[in-house]
């Protein structure tokens, strides 16, 4: 099956992409020729595999830039033979130097828009946002770790929210996001295993500092945050978006999880699809 040779094909450069592979040398490896590796990329992906090795090389520059690295270290890194060759092709592909993501760093959105569905999604896209502290004004309660589908004690959490609280909430919420946002935090195990409870909140992100009767305050210190967002089927696409976070993108990123509080919020269509957002508290792996 052509995803299942693309699938190799995508390791094998994800593991050489600062050697610049040739569409010959990722067909060898693969076990097929480079006739039906073009034709897979071109069916699967929708681009040539040249371009994909070189908008990937791009994407792997940009979020060196953003942990940190100098444009001069990053440019001879990917193999390229001077600063205004790189430059010149990084502003090509996104419209910005990269000099400008190496001074702006982590306050500057990833300009990274390559989507191959391979492996169950997409090469994730995120941002990185930088929060003084602020506080969550909401229900809050224990609930069993889910995975998939509707959580029937979060749902009964949400019931349980009177229309005297929402107005309330409404009024508190006064910083951003600001959305009724799900925040999960304190598991009995990790975000990686579907076992033992978590604390759940509903509610809203605040600088208050009383609420009205039977909502809880609680505090968020400064932080760092990766900021994901996905769009589809609702609550499906949120949920295997979250996965891929703990699952995948934390092995491979620059960064490690500092806590495990998490925020979200969804804003639903009428068609039952979801444009969510995912806010996950994260530092500098060492």
């Amino acid at each position: 099956m052509p995803g299942s040779y693309l699938e190799q094909a995508l390791d094998y450069i994800e593991r050489h992409l600062t050697e610049a592979p040739t569409i010959e040398e990722v067909a060898r490896a693969t076990g097929v020729t480079a006739e039906q590796l073009r034709a897979a990329f071109l069916l699967i992906a929708g681009m040539t595999p040249s371009r994909y090795i070189r908008e990937r090389r791009l994407s792997a520059a940009a979020s060196d830039l953003m942990a940190g690295g100098s444009v001069t270290e990053v440019a001879f890194r990917y193999g390229y033979d001077s600063l205004e060759g790189f430059s010149r092709a990084f502003r090509s592909w996104c419209g910005t130097l990269p000099s400008d993501v190496a001074r702006l760093g982590s306050h500057m959105r990833s300009p990274l828009h390559i989507a191959i569905d391979v492996k169950g999604g997409h090469l994730m896209e995120y941002r990185i946002v930088e929060r003084d502290g602020f506080r969550l004004a909401g229900v809050m309660a224990r609930v069993p770790m889910q995975f998939e589908g509707e959580n029937p004690a979060i749902a009964e959490l949400a019931r349980g929210i009177t229309e005297a609280q929402r107005a309330e909430l409404h009024r508190l919420m006064d910083t951003e996001p600001r959305r009724v946002v799900n925040a999960s935090w304190d598991s009995d195990t990790n975000f990686q295993e579907e076992a033992g409870e978590l604390t759940h909140l509903i509610g809203v992100p605040t600088t208050a500092y009383e609420v009205g009767e039977g909502l809880e305050l609680v505090e968020v210190p400064a932080s760092t945050w990766a900021v994901f967002s996905s769009d589809g089927p609702h609550p499906d696409a949120m949920q295997q978006a979250t996965a891929r976070i703990y699952a995948e993108w934390l092995a491979e990123a620059p960064w490690e999880l500092n806590g495990f509080r998490m925020l979200s919020f969804s804003d639903v269509r009428d068609d039952g699809a979801a444009y969510s957002e995912i806010w996950v508290p994260v530092r500098r792996k060492a």
